[in-house]
This record gives structure tokens, C-alpha cells and sequence, in this order.
């Protein structure tokens, strides 16, 4: 069980993010929901902030100084917000692969830094969501799962750097869940096989949870049957 904290959840008015928000804060988190847009009222979002770019540092900045005007000290971070593109890498842009490392990846480290001293003062933990592709890329996805290899990377280091600090880091290597977006995208597919946004927001909780205290910098791949 998460005990009664503040918890960040980027991309908290996704279809994942949704979910994952409503389950932290039934086990008892506090959510405050970070994104580009300005969130929706929605189940288990205590607190929405709106028109943050999470690839610049000083529009983090600016959502990490109005959370700390509510709280001195995080529970968590989850980094959620994403984005993805298929594209294959023979003939694509060299656009689409700044965008994904951007939107993918500098958006989880920007993040992730600006909430620190915060996650340091709670002895907070980091949950980033990466991809299963990440370890192989299929026809289409090489730039997306090189900017999420570069999330599972960055999970590594920065679990080395902060683990004598209190602040735990891990990641969630999830296949492809089960959304309206992709149910739309891939018509014929079996969803059955898919990973369940709830069943997500389970290892996600579990992660943030004092009774994962001793597991730091691990990828875990949540694929249910792809």
C-alpha cells in the first residue's frame, strides 16, 4: 500500500494515466497531475496543473515551484507522458527521431531533476514507464524504442547515482496496452492479449510502495501474452 503522500503523474489525463491516477489514489496517494494540456477534473487527481512543456526545464520548473507551494516532500514520481510514431527508418525524418527522444526521454529527465529535492526530502521513489520494444526494435519503431532504450538506460544510472540517497528508481517496460487509441489503430488484433491499464497500474503501485523498498534500477516487462 501507498501511505497517504503527494505523488507527480505526467500524462495523468491519458487513457493510461486516468487509470493509473484513480489506482494510486484509491491505495492512498495524493495525485498531482502534470501535462501539456489542462486536465480534465477526473477521478483521483487532487491537483491538475496545465500548459507545461516537460522537455523545458524552466516550464517544469514552473509546475514543480506551484507543487511545492502544497507540499514540502513527494512520495513519488511517475513518469507517464509520452508519445510514439511509426516510421520506418530507412526512408523517415530525422524530425520524427527528435521528437520521440524529446517527448520520450528529455521529458522523463527534465521531470525527473526538477522533482528531486522533493523525492529526496520524502524519500520518494521514481517509476518511469518505458517500452518492451526498447530491447527490440520491429520495422517501424526504431526511433521510438531508441528514445524508450534511453528511458530504461537513464532508470539505470539514475538508480546508481540516488540509491544511497533514499530515492528509488525503476521502470515498467510494458507491450501494448490496451487503449482506445490502439484498439483503433490495430482493428483485427486479439485485446485479450494486451496489457490492461489496470493490470499496469498495479506493478506501477507496487513499485512505489514500501514493500518494493528493496528493488531499485530494475526494467521490468509487463506484456501480458504479445
Amino acid at each position: 500500500m501507498i501511505e497517504a503522500g503527494h505523488v507527480i503523474v505526467t500524462g495523468a489525463s491519458g487513457a493510461l494515466g486516468r487509470v493509473v491516477s484513480a489506482g494510486l489514489a484509491r491505495r492512498g496517494a495524493r495525485v498531482i497531475g502534470i501535462g501539456r494540456g489542462t486536465p480534465p477534473q477526473q477521478a483521483g487527481v487532487a491537483h491538475a496543473i496545465g500548459g507545461i512543456d516537460l522537455a523545458d526545464p524552466a516550464s517544469v520548473a514552473t509546475a514543480i515551484e506551484e507543487v511545492r507551494q502544497s507540499t514540502d516532500r513527494l512520495a513519488g514520481l511517475v513518469n507517464l507522458a509520452g508519445a510514439f510514431a511509426w516510421e520506418q527508418a530507412s526512408e523517415g525524418r530525422l524530425e520524427t527521431w527528435h521528437r520521440m527522444y524529446r517527448d520520450n526521454l528529455a521529458a522523463t529527465v527534465a521531470v525527473s531533476q526538477a522533482a528531486l529535492p522533493l523525492l529526496r526530502a520524502g524519500k520518494g521513489a521514481i517509476v518511469n514507464v518505458g517500452a518492451a520494444a526498447a530491447a527490440r526494435a520491429g520495422a517501424g519503431m526504431a526511433a521510438y524504442a531508441a528514445a524508450k532504450s534511453g528511458v530504461a538506460r537513464l532508470t539505470e544510472g539514475m538508480a546508481e547515482e540516488l540509491k544511497d540517497e533514499g530515492v528509488r528508481v525503476n521502470a515498467v517496460l510494458p507491450s501494448i496496452i490496451d487503449t482506445p487509441a490502439n484498439r483503433a489503430a490495430m482493428p483485427d488484433a486479439d485485446f485479450d492479449r494486451w496489457v490492461r491499464p489496470d493490470a499496469l497500474e498495479k506493478v506501477i503501485a507496487f513499485l512505489l510502495s514500501d514493500e518494493a523498498e528493496a528493488v531499485t534500477g530494475a526494467c521490468i516487462r509487463v506484456t501480458g501474452r504479445v
